[in-house]
Parts: structure tokens; C-alpha cells; sequence
């Protein structure tokens, strides 16, 4: 087993990133500084060479939840919970870099490009409110209930709350379907028209709810049913 410490120094993946930037490294070298040790009989390359080649990409790596990563030889809670919680942040750094440099906002299907790799592979249901400036640009946006959409886990105060905190002239409501089916229910349909009542009555507009399944999505605006 060749150890890392047993490579020239140029080409050991830390020392490596250093002299030549992250671009110069490939995607396993990557994933063998994540992990930072081996185990024993595997140097930390030859583990994460092997989940490359059991997963065959990181984009599938990166959906795997810390159970699922833990039934790989070598990977325990400690290598599993660094890779989710890498993975995780570069969604939300990805997110947001598209809200800071995006276009104006025309239409659902703006927020679909954003929002479909990011929740495509959540595996349960997430309720988010996006606020929008008066030039229709995403400045916010909040999960404000995970698990099952319905009246108990989401009540208006806490979607107005987070639009009045961003002083925000819009918001569109966004929930995503883990079951690929984009067609809302009739407890999705009777809380939007409750919040697009509420916000009536704080002017504040809501301008859509859009459901998300897969790599397709529904807007109850384009659908008429606000």
C-alpha cells in the first residue's frame, strides 16, 4: 500500500492544492483530502478511489444521505457526516451565487433552473418562502417546514414573518414533491389561498407557489389555480 506521505510532496493532494489551486486536483483527490484518513490496508487515495468507482460520480455521491454512505467499507460516522455536510454547503453556496448574480425574475421557470438541483434528490418534503425585491430579484430565501406540507406545520405568521424581516415587495412560495409527481394536493391548493388572502391584507404579493418533483415543476399561477 503506497501511503500519501510516501508521494512526492507536489503531488500529495493538500501540498498539492496549495502550490497549483483546487482547479490542478481530480475529483478523487478532492474527495482524499475531505476524508483525511485511510483505513487499514487502504491508503485515504485508494478509499476514495474506491467510492468513485462504486458511485461513479460525485453528483451521485453527493445525494446520498450519512446511513447510506456508512455501508461503504472504511467510511464511519465521522467520514460520512464530513461528506453530507461538504456536500451540503456547496448546494447552498451554488444557491446562492445564482440569486446574487441571476436576472430578474420573469417566471416560474427561473425558479426551477435555481431550485431542481438543489431539491431534486431531497428525500423529504420542504415548504420554502422566497422574497423578491421591488426589480422581482431573489434576496432571501427561508425553509420554513420539513416533512409533511400541511395546516399544522404551516401557518401564515411564519411565512409573512420572514417576508416582512426582508422587507420584500413579492414572495413566491416553493415546496418541493419527493414522490416525482408535480400535482398539488387539495391541502396545497386551500393553504395557497390562504396566503395569497394574508398577504392581501399586508400587501405583500404572492406572486406564485411553484411545486417542484424531479426535474419537473408546476405553477399554480401559470396552472390558474391563484
Amino acid at each position: 500500500m503506497l501511503k500519501v506521505k510516501d508521494l512526492p510532496l507536489d503531488d500529495r493532494p493538500r501540498e498539492k492544492l496549495v502550490l497549483r489551486g483546487p482547479q490542478s486536483l481530480s475529483d478523487t483527490e478532492l474527495l482524499a483530502i475531505l476524508l483525511r484518513v485511510g483505513v487499514k490496508g487502504k491508503s485515504v487515495i485508494e478509499l476514495a478511489q474506491e467510492l468513485m468507482q462504486k458511485y461513479s460520480s460525485l453528483s451521485v455521491l453527493a445525494s446520498l444521505s450519512v446511513a447510506a454512505l456508512k455501508k461503504g467499507h472504511g467510511i464511519g460516522q465521522d467520514k460520512a457526516a464530513t461528506l453530507v455536510a461538504v456536500f451540503e454547503l456547496s448546494r447552498r453556496i451554488a444557491s446562492q451565487g445564482k440569486f446574487m448574480f441571476n436576472k430578474k425574475i420573469t417566471g416560474p421557470k427561473d425558479i426551477a433552473d435555481i431550485f431542481i438541483p438543489i431539491l431534486r434528490d431531497e428525500l423529504k418534503e420542504r415548504f420554502i418562502v422566497l422574497c423578491l425585491n421591488s426589480s422581482n430579484k431573489i434576496i432571501k430565501d427561508e425553509v420554513i417546514s420539513v416533512g409533511n406540507l400541511n395546516s399544522s406545520i404551516v401557518h401564515p405568521r411564519e411565512v409573512f414573518k420572514v417576508a416582512i424581516e426582508n422587507n420584500s415587495a413579492n414572495i413566491i412560495l416553493m415546496h418541493n414533491h419527493p414522490s416525482g409527481n408535480p400535482e398539488p394536493s387539495n391541502e396545497d391548493i386551500s393553504i395557497t389561498k390562504r396566503l395569497v388572502e394574508a398577504g392581501k391584507l399586508m400587501d405583500i404579493h404572492v406572486f406564485d407557489h411553484i411545486i417542484l418533483a424531479g426535474n419537473s415543476y408546476l405553477s399554480f399561477t401559470e396552472a390558474r389555480i391563484i
